[in-house]
């Protein structure tokens, strides 16, 4: 890279698969941005909690191989995963059209498409991360995967339905009042972004008193 990676900015669409109509974001973050860092972006743009494991599955062009980065100590079965927070995005993500996969929460599933479109300059002035644009809103947490999706968007449609009463007040007491729930519901403007080293403090922290 000509010029240093402090001006650089990364943009990535990030789509959530298996939902139609999509949801997806389109997120711009520093070039010098670890896993680490732009998994805690992904979660505060799409709308997660960081609640559950997490992981990326990239292809490795020089060994031809599928590489995971997320937390150590999280495999399932003998694929190594390396720690997030030491792997730089600029080791992986080298040219425009490139694409990873984005696993959240390994019970439920929620599997993302990570598309690198284009290296930006910094913006004199901006704050970075940022999300410039997406549409509609991210499922709720726990609803149970896609299946649970769709179900729950049937279930709250139907104010007739055997369950309405119940799943409304499921979205009412959870971790966070999603009620009304308005799956299309989506604003860019509104997307707060955590600093991802406080974030790494306090999982790595809560996680040592367990």
């Amino acid at each position: 890279m000509s010029t240093s990676k402090k001006h650089l900015i990364y943009q990535f669409k990030v789509t959530l698969d298996g939902i139609s109509p999509p949801i997806w974001r389109r997120i711009q973050v520093p070039a010098i941005y670890s896993f680490w860092d732009l998994h805690v972006a992904l979660q505060d743009a799409m709308g997660w909690f960081d609640y559950h494991l997490h992981t990326f599955r990239l292809s490795n062009s020089h060994k031809r191989q599928q590489v995971e980065i997320g937390i150590p100590g999280d495999e399932i079965e003998d694929q190594q995963v390396f720690p997030g927070w030491e792997v730089p995005i600029i080791e992986y993500f080298t040219q425009p059209g490139q694409t990873a996969l984005y696993e959240y929460d390994f019970g439920d599933g929620w599997e993302h498409e990570i598309l690198f479109e284009g290296i930006l300059i910094k913006e004199k002035g901006a704050k970075y991360p940022k999300c410039t644009a997406g549409e509609r809103a991210c499922p709720p947490e726990d609803c149970g995967g896609t299946p649970g999706y769709f179900r729950l968007l049937d279930i709250i449609k139907d104010p007739n339905h055997d369950e309405y009463a119940e799943m409304i007040d499921w979205l009412k007491g959870h971790v966070v009042n999603y009620y009304p729930y308005n799956p299309d519901e989506f604003d860019p403007a509104k997307v707060r972004f955590w600093n991802p080293q406080k974030r790494w403090k306090m999982a790595f922290s809560e996680k040592s008193e367990h």
